[in-house]
């Protein structure tokens, strides 16, 4: 995203802020293994390898029609500096959460939902995965009703997280999903974010993908 001066990534930023609205979270059945029942996303390729969309301390595989972008934290908040409209301290908060830092998106719109699957990256020595989750969802705030459950996939043991985020400026209440890992690079988050509850169900699949073929480089 830094390769287009940073547009792309503030337009999605600016998605997040608005974010919180939505419908009142709905129920969704859950199997044993912690996915939602339904039909699985269908695989659209992957990215975190060196030459991918994003190089990432890890790969996984993305959905079809879903559209990655490496996100260049530094020029997006250099880019804010220019935009009368959002200034760089705006940026520089959504794109650091807790102890990582925006570095790729994943576009649902394309595939025909409103949401971004995000992956977050953090130095090494940044805490075990359980803790990293942790902080990440306390630096979200607003947050309620977190389930944590540990899992494993191409031989990363990790955690994810379903919960819920309220908007106080909105007043709604919306469901959202994470899961962390922790390499020898450091930690990784990916987050699932939609525009409501109902969203989120739909794109669900996509993120079991991702956490189902997770491994690393």
């Amino acid at each position: 995203m830094g390769t287009h001066g940073g547009g792309v990534v503030l337009t999605g930023l600016f998605v997040a802020l608005l974010a919180g609205c939505g419908a009142t979270p709905r129920a969704v059945e859950v199997t044993e293994s912690g996915h939602a029942s339904g039909a699985a996303a269908q695989r659209g390729g992957s990215i975190g390898a060196a030459g991918s969309a994003c190089e990432l301390p890890v790969v996984f595989d993305i959905a079809r029609g879903w559209q990655a972008e490496a996100v260049d934290a530094l020029g997006a908040v250099a880019s804010a500096g220019t935009d009368d409209d959002v200034t760089e301290e705006v940026v520089d908060g959504l794109l650091h959460q807790g102890p990582v830092t925006m570095a790729c998106e994943v576009d649902a719109k394309p595939a025909g939902n409103i949401g971004y699957l995000r992956a977050w990256t953090g130095s090494p020595g940044s805490g075990d995965a359980r803790a990293v989750l942790r902080a990440f969802v306390a630096a979200e705030r607003s947050t309620s009703g977190a389930t944590y459950r540990t899992f494993t996939a191409g031989g990363l043991s990790g955690v994810r997280v379903d919960y819920l985020y309220t908007s106080k400026l909105l007043e709604e209440t919306k469901k959202e999903s994470a899961l962390a890992v922790v390499t020898p690079k450091g930690p990784v988050v990916l987050h699932l974010g939609g525009l409501d509850s109902a969203e989120h169900d739909e794109m669900l699949p996509a993120f079991e993908l991702a956490q189902d073929s997770l491994r690393s480089r």
